[in-house]
């Protein structure tokens, strides 16, 4: 056991500098150099391990992703941190994220904001998440099973939104929910075809600025059943 903590936690920092390289590479994209600190952070403590089925363990830090069951993956390490990144959450912020998935990129979202509100479309993924969160300690995060298309209205305003599957277009619902200063940070495009990870800023007008940041490849959006 003590052989195997020692061995994740040496393939968590090759990981961590890997995704230092890949920012680097990719900067005329993200237009940025290095990731905040604190997102280098969330990405060092959240133990990828736990969020992968028992048999991938052993690729829990390598940079890719991964099957989670269900015609779902948990997301490219990188790409984790990217989403993170472009969001620019404060300790203050207030997420909503659309496809809880596995829980990992919720788990790096509440450790750098107030409140996650987060949003699974398929039953079984966001009940396993959400007992996997709560076994690992996290108070800040609220659940739903729904369709994440429609976002949670309840709950808006949001200083961020995070969707984690492709969406067709702009998905104008989830972006109405943004507060004035929000930034949503949305992979556009259908499967199969070419799809750009997209930040939208919302300024104190509410009027909505939309920029394509990096190309991607994300499994679609499921729809809600």
């Amino acid at each position: 056991m003590a052989e195997e903590k020692d061995s994740l936690a040496e393939a968590r920092e090759r990981l961590i500098v890997e995704i230092a390289d890949e920012t680097r590479e990719t900067s005329r994209y993200l237009r940025r150099e290095a990731l905040d600190p604190r997102v280098v952070a969330a990405l060092r403590k959240v133990p990828r391990e736990a969020f992968v089925p028992e048999s991938a363990r052993r690729l829990a830090y390598v940079n890719r992703p991964l099957s989670i069951g269900h015609g779902q993956t948990i997301s490219q390490p990188f790409i984790v941190a990217a989403m993170t990144d472009l969001l620019g959450l404060t300790p203050s912020s207030r997420v909503l994220e659309i496809g809880t998935g596995c829980g990992y990129q919720t788990a790096i979202l509440a450790e750098l904001a107030a409140a996650v509100f987060t949003v699974e479309v398929i039953p079984p993924l966001g009940e396993a998440a959400r007992e996997r969160l709560a076994r690992l300690g996290y108070a800040n995060i609220a659940f739903r099973i729904g369709d994440g298309r429609l976002g949670w209205p309840e709950h808006a305003p949001y200083d961020a939104v995070i969707v984690t599957a492709a969406a067709p277009e702009r998905p104008d619902l989830l972006i109405g929910q943004l507060a004035p200063g929000g930034r949503a940070v949305v992979p556009i495009g259908r499967s199969g075809f070419a799809q750009m990870l997209t930040l939208f800023e919302k300024d104190g007008d509410g009027c909505v600025t939309e920029t394509g940041m990096l190309p991607v490849a994300f499994v679609p959006l499921v729809e809600g059943r």
